[in-house]
């Protein structure tokens, strides 16, 4: 998101060089400074960041966020170093700092972050406050647009696999909003109202 003091980041994708992730899930990995170089942005320009979950797939090229401000929920932030939760060399790296949260903050001029527990125990979720209304970067706080119109199943939903019980009350929390648009992480397809 680009404002008024810079460019703000929301998750950032899967990283380079762990063996592991590389053979279980063969990635595309794009460096970060080449997709936003296709934007018109320098990595110069990123101002702060955020990841919804620090599971490997979000946070893999933190590393190249050196001086940035990078925003966690304290609840996330504690499993960093828990077996096989993520890839802790893609996050916890010298020259990084993290901003450790308890809750909802503005990160930025008209950028919110917001605590949406249950895929993770601290997932969270930005909120832009915009002209045209609230749109919400929902992380993994649900699946997909089709499990934001209401659709239950395994294939759409992702309540069932959710770590943490606050799944049901995030997702209301994000609905209370009532954002013009929701963005899902792992589902290209966009709902607008």
């Amino acid at each position: 998101m680009i404002h008024r003091d810079g460019v703000f980041l929301f998750d950032n994708g899967v990283g380079f060089g762990d063996a592991e992730v590389e053979s279980t899930f063969s990635p595309r990995v794009s460096p970060i400074e080449d997709v936003l170089g296709e934007h018109g942005i320098a990595l110069a320009d990123v101002t702060g960041a955020a990841n919804c979950q620090l599971l490997f797939d979000h946070t893999g090229q933190n590393v190249r966020l050196k001086c940035v401000r990078i925003f966690v929920q304290r609840a996330e932030w504690a499993m960093l170093h828990e077996p096989d939760y993520t890839v802790p060399a893609w996050i916890d790296a010298p020259g990084l700092t993290y901003e450790v949260l308890d809750g909802e903050t503005e990160a930025a001029p008209g950028i919110r972050l917001i605590a949406t527990a249950g895929h993770t125990a601290g997932h969270q979720s930005l909120v832009l406050d915009t002209p045209e209304g609230i749109v919400v970067l929902a992380g993994q706080a649900l699946q997909s647009r089709l499990e934001w119109e209401g659709a239950t199943e395994p294939s759409a939903s992702g309540a069932s696999a959710a770590r943490d019980p606050g799944y049901a009350s995030s997702v209301e929390r994000l609905r209370s909003l009532e954002p013009i648009r929701v963005h899902f992480a792992h589902d290209p397809a966009i709902w607008e109202r």
